[in-house]
């Protein structure tokens, strides 16, 4: 899997209802986190591409399921972050419903990126998420955000302790460190999604 395989990623559809959602038996990679936690800034710096995913500094934007093609068998999926108060209490609830059925139905689903804020991580919706991917018995890869706003020692001491709270997951559930404004973990996440990918 090379670099310039994530550069022609593409912007496939976003969809509203599940009726909307592609019926092509592809794998499919998920993005979900909080809604400031910097998910479509990562899928953008994944992919090398700064204006694939819509990014706003108003959270909650991401309302639809976004698809993008990553390869003949892959889409990358962003889903609405959730988390966010400022939307009306109508759209929320319809957001939050259509999110945990993605997780807990779509049969495409191979893999889950859950994106937390390194700063404030496994809040109470993330560790819903996790749950409901761990009960399906999918993959997940907590990706650490912004962490070029933590030193080093810091990083690391919040990688261990996400770590340890899900040792019994460790085949299951895999973590890293990650920024998008300083390049960090770029590589490391594409071989997590690269791993997924079958020939046609």
């Amino acid at each position: 899997m090379t670099i310039c395989d994530f550069h022609k990623t593409l912007f496939i559809k976003s969809a509203a209802e599940w009726e909307h959602l592609p019926n092509n038996p592809i794998i499919e990679i998920a993005f979900a986190g909080r809604s400031n936690a910097g998910k479509s800034s990562a899928i953008n710096t994944i992919t090398g591409l700064s204006k694939l995913a819509k990014t706003s500094k108003m959270p909650g934007r991401t309302q639809l399921i976004n698809y993008f093609k990553l390869h003949e068998s892959l889409y990358l999926v962003d889903l609405p972050g959730y988390g966010y108060a400022k939307v009306p209490e109508a759209v929320r609830e319809r957001v939050q419903r259509m999110l945990g059925r993605y997780i807990l139905e779509r049969a495409a689903l191979y893999g889950l990126v859950v994106v937390m804020d390194s700063r404030h991580p496994l809040k109470e919706n993330d560790r819903i998420v996790i749950d409901w991917a761990l009960e399906r018995d999918i993959a997940v890869h907590l990706l650490l955000t912004k962490a070029d706003k933590l030193s080093h020692q810091q990083a690391q001491e919040t990688k261990r302790a996400v770590e340890k709270t899900f040792v019994e997951h460790r085949d299951q559930i895999s973590v890293q460190l990650f920024s998008s404004l300083k390049k960090q973990g770029v590589e490391e996440a594409r071989a997590w999604i690269a791993q997924w990918i079958k020939e046609p």
